[in-house]
């Protein structure tokens, strides 16, 4: 499989998580901590980005407005708590294919991205 992912979370143990299943699962995974490393690993072309929106400093909202900027056909999937609907409306206005609610389960991730990386 040579599909590629960036993992965008300001929280370290779900980076290493997400990593962690996926790289099993045959993707070929980036990560990032904030907005300006998410940006600069679109250089790697990812295939998918699972972008998490409460992330100081440059929210998830603008990352993913500065992605579009850079590469209008990026695949977003957006990662947010639950009530955040708000939130996941403006970011699916803005072109993330779907939305994953925290906490989440493992399974739920590798079926969503499956199916997002296959349509691809």
């Amino acid at each position: 499989m040579d599909e590629k992912i960036l993992i965008v979370d300001d929280q370290f143990g779900i980076r290493i998580l997400l990593n962690e299943v996926l790289y099993k699962e045959g993707y070929k995974t980036f990560q990032a901590a904030n907005g300006p490393e998410a940006l600069a690993l679109l250089e790697e072309e990812p295939d998918l980005v699972l972008l998490d929106m409460k992330i100081p400093g440059m929210d998830g909202i603008e990352i993913l407005r500065r992605m579009k900027e850079i590469r209008e056909d990026i695949r977003v999937i957006i990662m947010t708590a639950y009530g955040e609907l708000d939130m996941i409306k403006e970011a699916k206005r803005m072109g993330a294919l779907t939305h994953i609610a925290k906490p989440f389960d493992i399974e739920d991730i590798r079926k969503v991205v499956r199916s997002y990386v296959q349509v691809g």
